[in-house]
């Protein structure tokens, strides 16, 4: 669950911190006091976009961080398997967002902004107003009837989306070697040239790795012999010839002084190394040969190499496997005929598996959707859909995909004797939020995900809708955590945790903050939801008489 909440220099808010509490948090405010600003800046923590126009004006950075607790088995088990590791069942994401970039952490070592989105996918579930919307499209009430599918359907659409992929390799195998006689004897002529260009050049392993250093040293031939002439005639022999002029004036010195000695046998030790290099360096050099017409060969093989390189790869390796699959299709297409009938004999077997599978996914997919029709159906009326009519079409499609052929779409009725449409054509926005919050509901038993964030939930309702949403919401708090931002005093009196955003107004600058409320404090915020700007006794006792109500319900709901 998320456990804290803390947010520095974001837009108007300078500093919040917040401690949720475990079962249904509850945040309210006057319009304007940063409710959306609140939800934005936890997007951010959990690897939303972000912009330096974020940064408030309290300095050149914002920070938002987010601490969860993880106690679920199974989340901890998919973290793990992400290399993430929780401190004491604690993962602490963090984001600092500066003018040139953002420096994304979780518990404390620094990971890609991608990886905070896969640790937050599974820790927390926002449903916003494009949550609500995204319930129209028809991919996404798929991926609602095959999670409700639970093992027994993601098991059969592994298999059909491995059989699909498949499937669509030698479709496109097939059409793309489609051809005439005159481009099968295109593709064979192209082949047999490749396979005698590389089979003629006589390559080996050693050759590749070692000409282009032959080549660099033979192409110096010339520039070596040069150079070791000038060594030999400005360096060594004049050396020599020092050392002949010298010694004699040394060993009328020793004659003088023996302990001079020392210094004579120093220099006939040099001048007999001289000796031996002079001599050694003039029987390389009358050897050392250089032949243009070597060189010249040498510069074609080398050519001729690095062309097979850059047309087949450039190691020994990736060459001779080119070969190796030149051949392998060399031999079958001379015989296309044959080519061509076991493709399409493997193209028919994939087709009648894929049909099988689909139709195995199409029959759970059907016994699935009449569960859930029926869950949801329950969980629409607790909502006060007096008259609604639920229903999930699952049609055949010609066309397979790696979902199945499957076309799968919401139909609803809300009032009596009109018939079911597609969501699209019926639903509205307030409506949307409830039957989202009936899917939610009938999943809570069973969803890993331990905190649901419900932005906007309250749209378009009010009254005994209102009470009936807050009760459906305190139903799901009971397995998970709930954090909800709202307008009603029927979900903000149903609250374990009730949070105030308020807005400062100052000479300069406006500023948001977040507290918690206690009893009476709840109490005077619900009266200013229901009282508006003049909040009299009576709208005290009403406020008082609501959170009562609430209470005796969650009780006689544990």
């Amino acid at each position: 669950m998320l456990v804290n909440l803390h947010v520095k220099n974001f837009a108007i808010i300078d500093e919040a911190d917040i401690d949720f509490g475990d079962n249904f948090n509850v945040l309210t405010g006057e319009t304007g006091a940063g409710k959306s600003i609140l939800i934005g800046s936890l997007g951010i923590a959990l690897g939303g976009r972000v912009s330096p126009e974020m940064i408030g004006r309290r300095g050149d950075e914002a920070r938002v961080e987010a601490v969860f607790q993880i106690r679920d088995e199974r989340t901890l088990s998919i973290l793990r398997d992400m290399d993430i590791l929780p401190e004491d069942d604690l993962i602490v994401i963090s984001r600092r967002i500066t003018a040139g970039r953002s420096v994304n952490k979780i518990n404390g070592e620094s990971v890609p902004v991608g990886l905070i989105r896969q640790v937050a996918s599974v820790c927390i579930d926002i449903h916003g107003q494009n949550e609500h919307q995204s319930l129209l499209k028809t991919t996404r009430q798929r991926e609602i009837v095959d999670r409700f599918g639970g093992g027994e359907i993601q098991d059969a659409l592994k298999e059909v989306s491995e059989l699909y992929h498949e499937f669509v390799s030698v479709k496109k195998e097939i059409e793309d070697d489609e051809m005439t006689d005159e481009e099968l004897a295109r593709k064979l002529d192209y082949l047999r040239f490749e396979k005698s260009e590389i089979e003629t050049a006589g390559l080996s392993r050693e050759e590749i790795e070692i000409i282009d250093d032959k080549y660099r040293a033979a192409s110096n031939a010339g520039n070596v012999v040069e150079s070791l002439s000038e060594v030999y005639e400005r360096g060594t022999k004049n050396a020599a010839d020092a050392l002949n002029r010298v010694l004699p004036e040394l060993r009328r010195s020793v004659s003088m002084n023996s302990e001079l000695a020392v210094f004579e046998e120093t220099l006939l030790n040099i001048e007999s190394l001289l000796g031996d290099f002079n001599r050694d360096l003039s029987g390389f050099m009358q050897d050392y040969t250089f032949d243009e017409n070597e060189l010249h060969e040498l510069e074609q093989r080398m050519d001729a190499i690095h062309g097979l390189q850059s047309k087949y790869g450039d190691s020994y390796d990736e060459i001779m496997s080119h070969l190796r699959e030149t051949k392998e299709q060399l031999e079958q297409y001379e015989d296309y005929e044959n080519l061509c009938r076991v493709r399409q004999e493997k193209y028919d077997r994939l087709f009648n598996e894929l049909t099988d599978k689909c139709n195995n996914l199409h029959d759970l997919r059907l016994r699935t959707a009449e569960d859930l029709t029926k869950r949801i159906q329950t969980a629409l009326t607790d909502l006060n859909f007096a008259h609604v009519e639920f229903a999930i079409d699952i049609q055949r499609s010609d066309d397979f995909s790696e979902y199945g052929n499957d076309e799968i779409g919401f139909l609803i009725a809300t009032n009596p004797g009109e018939p079911v449409l597609p969501l699209s054509k019926i639903a509205s926005g307030g409506e949307l939020s409830r039957i989202m919050l009936a899917i939610k509901s009938v999943f809570a038993d069973s969803d890993e995900i331990e905190t649901l964030i419900f932005d906007e939930i309250d749209t378009g309702i009010s009254g005994r809708t209102a009470q009936l949403v807050s009760e459906k919401m305190n139903e799901i708090s009971r397995n998970h955590q709930v954090i909800c931002i709202t307008h009603l005093a029927q979900i903000a009196a149903m609250a374990d945790s009730h949070f105030l955003i308020e807005k400062e107004v100052g000479a300069d600058a406006s500023e948001t903050k977040i507290r918690p409320l206690d009893y009476e404090e709840s109490l005077d915020e619900l009266a200013r939801i229901l009282g508006g700007a003049r909040i009299t006794g009576a709208v005290r006792d009403n406020a008082r008489e609501m959170k009562e109500m609430a209470a005796s319900k969650k009780a006689s709901k544990k």
